[in-house]
């Protein structure tokens, strides 16, 4: 069971819960979904607590993850898309907050759970579709017909369209969840490469060097792949946001 690369995605309950015959148990995924938002609200509430001219270590990287964000959003939606900062800034941090502690043993890795990414794309398209029509009624609907289209080929391009967009929160989520799933479990394999040959003695030794590497060098790059993904997320997520507020380019 300690070498199997499945089982550290296993969702196990914490505290069963039962009401009208559905399942609503915490478990350890709630467990940690609670844990990234508490490290997250946290690491920013007391880096900003003592906002110095001078500002710490703490306060900078506070004040550079909001700027990163803003300036994210502003070239991706336009200065109207900072009403969405709230939003777009707390998806980022929570996304990279939950692949960061999924690095440590023994931890889970929430992003790894297709529901758990598929529900913060669903909020994201939703987000879209809400307030598209409320800005702009009717008229977001230009977002599938763009300008300069033949009227012969508007039919198929709407079609295009309309898939186009029903994809775009399978596309979100898979990503981000693929990515998180094939890496632990890459590593997971490697690590269980130099546990296995450590016990076959000196040649065994040996031969656990190269995973060991291995499992060192994909470490670090899963690091990047943390921030990568989290940064993925929140620039397609602006750019989703920008077709709310500029619905065919308008």
């Amino acid at each position: 069971m300690a070498n199997d690369p499945i089982h550290q995605f296993q969702i196990s309950k914490i505290v069963p819960i039962q009401i009208g015959g559905i399942d609503f148990s915490f478990t350890n995924a709630s467990l940690f979904m609670v844990a990234t938002v508490a490290c997250a609200a946290g690491f920013l509430y007391f880096a900003t607590s003592q906002r110095g001219l001078i500002p710490g270590r703490a306060q900078s990287v506070a004040e550079m993850s909001y700027e990163f964000i803003a300036g994210m959003l502003r070239e991706g939606a336009g200065s109207s898309g900072m009403k969405f900062f709230p939003l777009v800034f707390s998806l980022f941090m929570f996304v990279l907050t939950a692949n960061l502690l999924g690095m440590f043993p023994y931890f889970y890795t929430i992003t790894s759970q297709i529901i758990v990414t598929f529900a913060l794309a669903l909020l994201v398209i939703g987000t879209v579709i809400v307030y598209g029509f409320y800005k702009h009624g009717l008229h977001f609907l230009q977002l599938f017909v763009p300008s300069g289209i033949p009227g012969l080929l508007i039919p198929l391009v709407v079609a295009i369209e309309v898939i186009s967009f029903l994809s775009r929160p399978i596309s979100l989520s898979v990503r981000l969840f693929a990515n998180m799933l094939a890496g632990h479990i890459t590593l997971k394999v490697f690590a269980g490469f130099v546990a296995s040959l450590g016990t076959m003695g000196a040649l065994g030794v040996g031969g656990a060097v190269l995973p060991l590497i291995m499992t060192v060098a994909l470490t670090g790059l899963e690091f990047l792949v943390a921030f990568l993904q989290a940064y993925v997320f929140a620039v397609l997520t602006c750019m989703y946001l920008n077709d709310a507020i500029h619905p065919g380019g308008h």
